[in-house]
């Protein structure tokens, strides 16, 4: 089994919305989707717990990207999120370099991603959702997809997934273009009995699910569990193999993330402590 730290959502760069995505005053997260002209839903569209995105999209980008505004929805991994053909599963698809990584790695079914981002804390100030003044961004862990099949749209039967075509990477034409579609429930293996689905978001913050250590300068300045250290030869997650990167320290390990790539793998077979690791976060969707 793999493991896959995949960076998705709003960000700081022009063209990933400009902002974090929140974590809402009552600790729930709210992954927003990067916007991209060529999609074929709105922010106003999306729903979250019963409410569209549309408002918080728009008074936390202070109108700068308005509810009409259209958004890449992937990974999509909400089933209330928008009305839902039979048979829906949370999907995910990815293109270029990043998908020739995730490639090269032989991701594929059992594989494990977790999607993490930029998030910061918000309240609601005069009835509209502000950031929390003093309170710096952090990257945080805010889903997850256990694979079932990885597809190429173009060589589908689409009968048989007529419950994933309004997703975007059905619409794409790229010879890279692929599909991740999730597990109906997780799969850790023996004695991992975790009932949850196959992918998800997680509700609501939790300090176990942030990377950016709370001491950091800078989001990239990670705080791991010690098993991540990549000692005794043991092949170290991807776009990470210089030792400068990494630091043992009482208790942890910190990792000096790479700044730039989407997909960071470890295998799960050289560093089997992941999985019971794996198991203690997830289980807080199954309590919760």
């Amino acid at each position: 089994m793999k493991l896959i730290l995949s960076r998705k959502g709003f960000d700081t760069g022009k063209h990933a919305g400009g902002c974090p995505s929140p974590i809402l005053p009552d600790g729930r997260m709210v992954s927003l989707p990067i916007p991209l002209p060529s999609a074929v839903i709105s922010y106003g569209e999306i729903e979250r717990d019963g409410q569209s995105i549309g408002p918080m999209v728009e008074q936390l980008t202070g109108g700068r990207i308005p509810q009409k505004h259209l958004a890449h929805l992937d990974p999509d991994l909400v089933e209330q999120s928008l009305p839902r053909r039979a048979g829906w599963r949370p999907i995910f698809g990815q293109v270029n370099q990043a998908q020739s990584h995730l490639r090269n790695c032989k991701v594929g079914p059992g594989d494990l991603f977790l999607f993490f981002g930029l998030f910061r804390r918000t309240r609601m100030f005069e009835g509209q959702l502000t950031w929390v003044r003093g309170e710096h961004p952090r990257h945080v862990i805010w889903g997850w997809l256990q694979v079932d099949e990885v597809l190429s749209p173009s060589d589908v039967d689409r009968m048989r997934y007529d419950w994933a075509l309004d997703h975007p990477h059905f619409h794409l034409d790229m010879p890279s273009n692929t599909i991740y579609i999730a597990r109906q429930r997780l799969g850790l293996g023996d004695g991992f009995n975790i009932d949850v689905p196959g992918g998800g978001a997680f509700p609501r913050y939790l300090a176990e699910l942030q990377l950016t250590a709370e001491d950091a300068s800078n989001v990239t300045d990670w705080q791991l569990p010690t098993w991540f250290f990549p000692h005794r030869g043991r092949t170290p997650l991807t776009y990470h193999a210089k030792r400068d990167r990494w630091e043992r320290c009482d208790g942890h390990t910190r990792l000096s993330a790479a700044a730039r790539g989407q997909e960071f793998v470890l295998d799960c077979g050289e560093y089997p402590e992941a999985i019971k690791w794996l198991a203690q976060l997830l289980s807080v969707v199954q309590d919760q």
